[in-house]
């Protein structure tokens, strides 16, 4: 048996996770394997949960292609950081899925660098999602 080792960005959200979960599935074409509540782990006297906090995401695993992104929303009473603590790469073989997913993580967002040809990929970009996370889109292959 060969050893696997792969790389799960994970997100941590401030209270959107159900909503980030939806927006990831559209823009990206995810499918959720795994969705878990706070309301739904075990419950813990040492750490009680507020009601309003029972519905907020605890764990989630999204397939997006052939990789996986897990998230789950900052636990309550935590303090949570906005901004470019997570970055993650779509590494693409074909420039116009490339331009795809690009346009859809701009989508409420903030462009860093426009999606353009570059010495090192035909299509290459960085936007910061509506939620804060940055994505740089690169497409493989010779321009």
């Amino acid at each position: 048996m060969t050893n696997r080792m792969r790389l799960i960005p994970y997100l941590v959200m401030n209270g959107n996770g159900r909503e980030a979960i939806r927006f990831y599935e559209s823009a990206l074409g995810g499918q959720v394997l795994n969705q878990l509540s706070f309301g739904e782990m075990p419950e813990n006297p040492e750490f009680p949960l507020p009601p309003d906090a029972k519905d907020l995401v605890s764990h989630a695993v999204i397939q997006i292609g052939e990789s996986e992104l897990m998230l789950s929303d900052t636990f309550p009473g935590q303090p949570h950081q906005t901004g470019n603590q997570v970055t993650i790469c779509l590494s693409l073989n074909d420039p116009e899925k490339a331009r795809q997913y690009y346009e859809a993580l701009r989508e409420g967002g903030r462009v860093n660098m426009e999606l353009q040809e570059t010495f090192f990929s035909p299509a290459y970009g960085s936007v910061m999602d509506k939620f804060g996370v940055t994505f740089q889109i690169y497409a493989e292959g010779s321009h």
